[in-house]
């Protein structure tokens, strides 16, 4: 596929200039991080799993009405999607207590939540992405109170769907991280789902055995990446059943 300029390059995509007016090419890399990029590892195939498995994930929510970023995939590692400004917040929705939580707030993790608790990160890598309230998202004006609410009504609606079809496949819905991009239309602007949905941005845990199903393999050194990620596929159909891992993938535009 033809690609513009490159616009931007984070840790596992890289976003290039669409052959479209008004839209981008999403570049799924091999690359994992963990710990603020602390630590690093090329895992083979990583980007093309992430792929499949974003597209399968958007085309749901889309098709309950969920706006979204994604236009279409192009090939095993690129998708054309939607230009947008994004909000400077990553949107971490929790089910269960994991990860900084319990070790912020002291609860075991696995622990079922009350309800889902949604927290806010602002993005910046240099900061840590540190956890903001309300008051400062509003104190700093990156985002409006219309978009706040806004914004948790996605976060609510994305947590519903991905929690439904993940049960359906003996999967349990830790938690997950989304991005929030702004599009305008005349003198209006909406916001719709943008980045990524994948086991690269959610915490997958077997229901039954509790063998975590994502990038906590990769931060907790417990196997591989791509069988992880493979399982996960194999379970939601994106992947046939006697599917081996995806390694040394050739399309690779």
């Amino acid at each position: 596929m033809a690609r513009g300029k490159k616009i931007y390059e984070g840790k596992a995509k890289t976003l290039y200039e669409g052959t479209e007016p008004g839209t981008l090419i999403q570049y799924f890399k091999d690359d994992a991080t963990a710990f603020n990029a602390e630590k690093k590892d090329v895992i083979e195939g990583k980007g093309v799993l992430n792929n499949m498995l974003s597209e399968y994930f958007m085309v749901g929510l889309g098709s309950i009405g969920v706006p979204t970023h994604f236009i279409k995939r192009l090939n095993m590692r690129e998708q054309l999607v939607r230009t947008c400004e994004i909000v400077p917040l990553e949107i971490i929705v929790r089910n269960y207590a994991a990860g900084t939580m319990s070790t912020r707030l002291g609860i075991e993790e696995g622990t079922q939540l009350p309800r889902p608790i949604i927290e806010y990160c602002l993005k910046d890598d240099k900061l840590g992405d540190p956890l903001v309230s309300e008051e400062h998202i509003a104190a700093f004006g990156w985002a409006s109170q219309q978009d706040m609410e806004d914004i948790l009504s996605l976060a609510l609606r994305v947590n519903d769907f991905l929690s439904g079809i993940m049960y359906g496949v003996g999967i349990k819905l830790i938690d997950f991280k989304i991005e929030i991009g702004r599009v305008y239309e005349g003198d209006f602007q909406r916001l719709i789902l943008a980045d990524e949905i994948s086991p690269d941005s959610c915490r997958l845990w077997d229901m039954e055995t509790g063998q975590k199903l994502d990038k906590d393999v990769f931060r907790r050194d417990l196997g591989s990446l791509t069988d992880a990620y493979t399982e996960v596929a194999r379970r939601l159909g994106v992947l046939p059943k006697n599917q081996q891992p995806v390694t040394k993938p050739t399309l690779i535009n």
